[in-house]
């Protein structure tokens, strides 16, 4: 049974996700501020984490970077939790890394829905098989990711776009194939999410930035010179 760390100090909203992850067949466990929160993200190191932005003793900014300086708690998908006129805060929250985020009031059911896909988006897939292309590597088992040859950190959902690229090297994917395909969002609402991804991902490739094109009007692709 996968566990997931609800960290929010609206108790009637952390009792409501909870009761319906709990449905779903999730262990939940609950911090109500942000200082308890990490304590037991650090001692249960949970599958996942719903993270609320604004709560006492530590935000939720503070308390996921927090989570990202630790080697045991890097790697721990989180999905933001943020009210109606905190977009900066959410976007903030997408440049240092959070996976996913939802906009107060949401629907439970909805939200359930994410956290499966994320979970699904970070889960080790079969086999152990590798993928080359061109000055990257792939180790799929692992989610290890290597950019002429040296390590490079990517979140899962980083590690899953640049996969399903460069699955798919040289050709233009739609923007909406990636939200879906790959973010399992149904529509282009997060469009903007998207994006911000994109632009951290290229900021990670380095020196090798420009093999992730914008393609105006379509969406992205990974763009590798035949050898």
């Amino acid at each position: 049974m996968q566990t997931i760390l609800i960290i929010e100090d609206e108790e009637d909203i952390a009792e409501l996700v909870s009761f319906n992850l709990q449905r779903s067949d999730f262990e939940v466990e609950l911090a109500h501020d942000g200082l308890r929160g990490l304590a037991k993200a650090k001692e249960g190191l949970p599958d996942l984490i719903v993270l609320d932005l604004m709560m006492p003793g530590m935000d939720g900014i503070a308390l996921f970077k927090e989570l990202r300086r630790e080697a045991s708690t890097r790697k721990i998908p989180v999905i933001m939790l943020t009210a109606r006129g905190q977009t900066e805060d959410k976007i903030q929250g997408l440049e240092l890394g959070a996976d996913d985020y939802m906009t107060k009031p949401f629907s439970p059911k909805e939200l359930v829905l994410r956290v499966k896909n994320l979970l699904k988006r970070s889960s080790h897939t079969e086999s152990g098989a590798e993928l080359v292309c061109g000055p990257f590597r792939f180790i799929k088992n692992s989610l290890l990711f290597y950019v002429d040859g040296e390590r490079c950190d990517l979140t899962a959902t980083e590690f899953k776009l640049m996969l399903y690229l460069c699955e798919r090297k040289n050709v233009a994917q739609d923007r909406h194939d990636l939200l879906k395909d790959v973010m399992g969002y149904s529509g282009d609402v997060h469009s903007r999410t998207l994006d911000t991804h994109m632009k951290r991902l290229r900021r990670k490739l380095g020196e090798r930035m420009d093999c992730l094109e914008t393609m105006r009007g379509v969406g992205y692709r990974v763009k590798i010179d035949s050898e």
